[in-house]
C-alpha cells in the first residue's frame, strides 16, 4: 500500500469517528433536583429543626432564668436538687463502665469469631431497643420486689434493690447496654481480621493483639458509644421511675426531680434543673459529632485499603518479635501449607 493511500485511509477514519458533543460536560446530572426544590426542602428541614429543637431548647433556658440568676443558682443549690444530681452522676459512673466492658467483649466476639448462637446473641443485644423502658423497670420489680421471685430471700438478708440505688443502677444498665456494642460491631466488621491475623503470626498474645491492634483501631467508635450510653444513662426516665419509688432526696434522679418540681408548679426550679440536663445534652452532642467524624474517617480508610496492599506494619512491631522474621521461623511456630501464609 502506498504512502498516499495510507494517508487517505487515516483521514477517512478521523472523519468517520464520532465526535463527543461540546455540551456533554455541561449536561445536568439527572439525579440533581432543580434549585427551587432544593431550597424548599432545605427550608422545610430548617423550619422543622427550629420548631422542634431550637425553640424548646431556648424556652428551657428562658424559663430557668425567668426569676433571675440568683433564683437559678438557689434552685440548683437546693439539697434535693444536689441529691438528684449526685445520684444521676453515680448511676452513670457505674452503668457506663460496665456497659463499656460488655460492649467491647460482645463486639469483639461477634465481629472477630464465628460460633453457634451468634445470631441469638446479636438479637439479645437489641432487646432493650424493642422493649419499653417502663416494662424493663417492671421486670426488675417482679424479680426483686417484695412479692417478686427473689423478694423474700432479699428481705431475709436485709438487701434492698427496688426503691433503692441498686435498682436504679440495674434499670439504667439494662436500657443502655446496647449502645457501645452496636457502635463497635459494624466498625470491627468493616476493618476485618487481617491485622489481628498478622499480629498472631508475628507471635503476639491475645491480650497484646487486643491492646495494641484492635483497641487503637476502634477508639473513636468506642468513644462514640460511650457518649451515647452516658447521655441515655443521665436522661433515663421510664425504667428509673418504676424502680425508684420517687423518694425525694434519696432515689430521685435529675429527670425525676424535674417531674416532681413541675407537678408542684415550681416551674422555674424545674426548668433550672432541666437546663443542667440540656447543657449536658449540648456537650454530649459536640463530643458525638467529633467522635462521629473520626469514626467515619476510620471506616472510609478501612474500606479503601485493599486486602493485599503489601506487608502489614504493626506499631511497635518490636513488642511482638524481632524485625528479622524469616519464613522458616514462622512456619515452625505456625505449621501452614506452602502458599497459605
Amino acid at each position: 500500500m502506498s504512502h498516499d493511500s495510507v494517508k487517505r485511509a487515516g483521514a477517512a477514519a478521523v472523519a468517520v469517528a464520532p465526535r463527543a458533543p461540546l455540551n456533554a460536560a455541561r449536561r445536568p446530572d439527572p439525579v440533581t433536583e432543580p434549585p427551587v426544590v432544593r431550597w424548599v426542602l432545605t427550608g422545610v428541614a430548617l423550619l422543622f429543626l427550629a420548631l422542634f429543637l431550637v425553640v424548646p431548647l431556648v424556652a428551657v433556658f428562658y424559663q430557668a432564668l425567668a426569676k433571675g440568676i440568683g433564683f437559678y443558682l438557689e434552685s440548683l443549690a437546693d439539697p434535693d436538687a444536689l441529691s438528684a444530681i449526685k445520684l444521676t452522676v453515680i448511676t452513670a459512673a457505674i452503668a457506663v463502665p460496665l456497659n463499656l466492658v460488655f460492649g467491647l467483649a460482645a463486639s469483639w466476639c461477634i465481629a472477630k469469631f464465628e460460633f453457634r448462637g451468634k445470631a441469638l446473641l446479636t438479637t439479645l443485644i437489641d432487646l432493650p431497643f424493642s422493649v419499653s423502658p417502663v416494662i424493663s423497670g417492671l421486670i426488675y420489680v417482679l424479680m426483686f420486689g417484695a412479692q417478686g421471685w427473689f423478694g423474700p430471700w432479699l428481705q431475709d438478708h436485709n438487701v434492698q434493690i427496688i426503691f433503692a440505688v441498686p435498682g436504679i443502677v440495674l434499670a439504667t444498665i439494662f436500657v443502655t447496654f446496647p449502645f457501645v456494642a452496636r457502635e463497635l460491631i459494624p466498625l470491627m466488621q468493616a476493618q476485618g481480621n487481617d491485622e489481628e491475623e498478622a499480629a498472631h503470626v508475628l507471635g503476639a498474645s491475645g491480650w497484646q493483639i487486643f491492646r495494641r491492634v484492635t483497641l487503637p483501631n476502634v477508639k473513636w467508635g468506642l468513644l462514640y458509644g460511650v457518649i451515647l450510653c452516658n447521655a441515655r444513662a443521665m436522661g433515663e426516665f421510664g425504667a428509673v421511675s418504676v424502680v425508684s419509688g420517687h423518694i425525694r432526696g434519696q432515689t430521685d434522679t435529675m429527670p425525676l426531680h424535674v417531674e416532681i418540681l413541675y407537678n408542684e408548679y415550681n416551674f422555674s426550679a424545674a426548668f433550672a434543673v432541666a437546663s443542667v440536663l440540656a447543657l449536658l445534652a449540648l456537650v454530649t452532642l459536640g463530643l458525638k459529632l467529633l467522635a462521629e467524624r473520626h469514626m467515619s474517617a476510620e471506616l472510609s480508610a478501612a474500606r479503601d485499603v485493599p486486602a493485599c496492599a503489601g506487608p502489614v506494619t504493626l506499631t511497635p512491631a518490636s513488642q511482638f518479635t524481632s524485625q528479622s522474621v524469616n519464613a522458616t521461623h514462622v512456619s515452625q511456630q505456625h505449621p501452614l501449607k506452602q502458599g497459605e501464609l
